[in-house]
């Protein structure tokens, strides 16, 4: 399993979600846009505080964002 992809489809749906684009969650988060788009990507390796902090800007458990993906039935 690549992490990276993991947290990054996670990111992109949760945000989806919330109905947010990147640019919202880089004003709440203080990341850049081209850092979102890389994670979402699967490009980038978030340190835990990352993930917290993305997190906490989307408003979901920190947890949400390593969760193994649920097979569809």
């Amino acid at each position: 399993m690549d992490m990276r992809k993991l947290v990054g489809r996670n990111f992109a749906r949760l945000r989806r979600e919330k109905g947010l684009t990147q640019e919202d969650v880089s004003a709440r988060a203080g990341f850049s846009q081209q850092y979102l788009s890389g994670l979402e990507r699967g490009k980038r390796n978030p340190s835990i505080v990352t993930l917290y902090e993305l997190a906490q800007a989307l408003g979901v458990d920190h947890m949400d964002l390593v969760r193994p993906d649920v097979p569809t039935p």
